[in-house]
């Protein structure tokens, strides 16, 4: 299969099962609820190490919003229900509480619930009130610039974690032109986040190592500097390449925006071919193949 000239490889993404929540930040004005979501979804790039992975998803007009302000979605992924309320707790407590004027709805109809403002509340000391807006409980815990309002249970679901596409090039210039366009396409999916830096991921990597203290190591098989020294994957010509990683609220949506992300790939010159990262289906039980999702 070739799109614009480009290979697409008859291969498949290896995606995973992984627990969502989305929390929906409102605040002043569009700076407030962007510098509370940044923070929220700093150091969340992979379960492997930051514990969650997580990502701005959209913003939302404040016609939209239960409190008639700018917000912001933010979805948070996590392997299990127990991870997903440790971190989203943590990450409402320490970076939206935080944040001038900011206030923290469910923005979720999931499976089951857990309880972040129903904990969070205790930090107003005995002072907090519970208060609706709507058919949501929220409580209002006071603050030295005023009052922060949280909903006291945010809804969570299995979601789908690890969709990914390798774009291969002839150097990292186009790679990462590639790259950039690929990832502001799949912004326009709802219900679709790439964790990682910029939505670029650098540094792919592989099951295993060498040292036996290390589960993962740098996918060595797409390191091109390593062509002449180990069972290279990448054609003679290709000099960079550059990983896209999607989480999603669901299948279809992670199809989607693996679909729409290698199409505007595709459109950048010097691209050679379209790949993925997979273990042999070892990993997960979302096997997503590239030609079907193309089609």
């Amino acid at each position: 299969m070739r799109l614009e000239g480009v290979e697409i490889e008859d291969t498949f993404a290896e995606a995973f099962e992984m627990y969502a929540a989305r929390a929906l930040i409102t605040a002043k004005d569009d700076r407030l609820a962007m510098a509370s979501a940044a923070s929220m979804t700093g150091f969340a790039t992979s379960v492997i190490m930051c514990g969650c992975e997580a990502g701005i998803e959209r913003k939302i007009p404040p016609e939209e919003t239960p409190d008639g302000r700018p917000g912001i979605n933010v979805l948070v992924f996590a392997m299990s229900k127990k991870d997903l309320d440790g971190q989203l707790f943590k990450r409402v407590s320490q970076c939206v509480l935080t944040s001038a004027t900011t206030a923290c709805f469910n923005s979720l109809t999931g499976e089951e619930k857990i309880s972040i403002g129903g904990k969070l509340k205790y930090f107003g000391d005995g002072h907090q009130v519970s208060r609706s807006i709507g058919e949501r409980k929220m409580w209002i815990i006071p603050v030295m610039e005023g009052e922060f309002a949280v909903e006291e249970e945010f809804d969570i679901m299995r979601g789908v974690g690890g969709g990914n596409f390798l774009i291969l090039g002839k150097d990292v210039d186009c790679v990462l032109e590639a790259s950039e366009k690929a990832v502001e396409a799949i912004k326009k999916v709802k219900g679709v986040i790439a964790p990682f830096p910029g939505g670029i991921v650098r540094s792919g990597s592989k099951i295993g190592s060498q040292y036996d203290f290390l589960d993962v190591s740098t996918n060595t098989a797409y390191c091109p500097t390593l062509k002449s020294m180990v069972e290279s994957k990448l054609p003679e010509e290709v000099h960079s390449v550059l990983e896209i990683v999607l989480d999603g609220l669901d299948a279809e949506g992670v199809y989607e925006a693996m679909r729409e992300g290698i199409k505007a790939a595709c459109t950048v010159e010097g691209i050679l071919k379209i790949t993925a990262g997979n273990y042999g289906g070892k990993l997960g039980k979302h096997l997503i193949n590239l030609h079907e999702v193309m089609k």
